[in-house]
């Protein structure tokens, strides 16, 4: 998507966002009139990757001239996230869309709520298949895969020791990338110098992404790259190498924000990194809600649905047997592009 498109959607956005009303964990939009209501189910308070898709779902839900209820749980946990799904049964939401903090455990819940009739879908991380009519993918995970591999390599110089720092243990989205990284690592020679020390697990939290830092560098003095695929993880691991003095030898890289990486990749402890714009994937997934929800569309594969300023989107087969829709391929920001991007979001 251009650079215009983008920031476009992003100062509209904003404008949105700061025009409506909430309280945090749970927010309802202003709608007069609106004939239907469509929460937003995040992984937790405090992730800011999460809250740029909650704007983006708001957006689309409320240009469409409907209601928007935003739940967020307080911790990452499936349990959490369950007790939210039958709180919103109970208030007879036309729709939910959910980013899993595990992707079978919610599966009960949400199969009560589509035999009640309520459309879901899943975004960012999948529920699995038979929790859902279909999932909001931001970017093909073999493509991300490659990127995080392609950009350990490159920083590892060709070898050496790097560790994974990952979000939850459960987290859907996060386990396929790196599942996809190590079938790379098994599969092609090029990758044959590099180790994979450790899969640590920030669980999406500052705090404890910043401890799991701390105890990589203590544990693999000859540690090269940390590669985190969490936008919480990315901006610890980078702060913490930052603060250590140790970034001559180690590189930070992964999936971040810009506006919280800027600072670490002007100050190459992150030469760069890649993500996608998470407003818009909340902004697909707001439209493609509505689109099952009115019954415009089932979630098979091959069906089309109009995504608002972001165009026709296609349903196509996903990796687990449901379906899906793509938002893009990963995009790469590094020194030459930073200081643009860190303004939008």
């Amino acid at each position: 998507m251009k650079l215009s498109k983008w920031i476009g959607l992003s100062i509209a956005t904003a404008v949105m966002f700061l025009a409506a009303c909430g309280d945090g964990q749970e927010s309802a939009g202003n709608v007069e009139n609106s004939s239907g209501t469509y929460a937003i189910v995040a992984k937790s308070t405090g992730n800011p990757f999460n809250e740029k898709q909650i704007e983006g779902f708001k957006k689309a839900i409320e240009e469409q001239g409907y209601q928007v209820i935003e739940k967020t749980p307080d911790q990452p946990t499936a349990e959490q996230q369950i007790n939210i799904i039958q709180e919103l049964i109970t208030q007879g939401v036309d729709g939910i869309a959910i980013a899993a903090n595990d992707e079978n455990a919610l599966q009960p819940a949400l199969k009560q709520a589509m035999d009640q009739g309520i459309a879901v879908t899943s975004f960012d991380s999948a529920v699995n298949q038979e929790s859902r009519q279909a999932h909001v993918n931001q970017a093909d995970p073999k493509a991300i895969a490659v990127a995080m591999m392609d950009a350990v390599l490159d920083l590892a110089e060709g070898e050496g020791q790097f560790a994974i720092l990952s979000a939850t243990s459960t987290a859907t989205n996060q386990n396929t990338w790196i599942a996809g990284m190590e079938e790379l690592m098994a599969e092609d020679e090029k990758y044959a110098g590099l180790e994979l020390v450790k899969i640590a697990y920030g669980d999406d939290l500052r705090d404890k992404s910043t401890s799991e830092t701390e105890a990589l560098l203590q544990s693999f003095p000859d540690l090269r790259v940390i590669m985190s695929p969490s936008t919480v993880g990315i901006a610890a691991a980078a702060k913490v190498v930052q603060d250590k003095g140790v970034s001559d030898n180690i590189k930070v890289t992964g999936l971040g924000l810009p506006s919280e990486m800027a600072a670490y990749i002007d100050n190459d402890v992150c030469p760069y990194m890649y993500l996608w714009n998470p407003i818009d994937i909340g902004y697909m997934t707001g439209y493609l809600l509505t689109a099952l929800a009115q019954e415009d569309i089932s979630g098979s594969v091959g069906e089309t649905f109009e995504a608002g300023d972001l165009g026709t989107k296609e349903i196509t087969e996903a990796p687990d047997g449901g379906t899906e829709s793509l938002l893009g391929e990963p995009f790469r920001f590094d020194s030459s592009n930073i200081d643009e991007w860190k303004e939008v979001y």
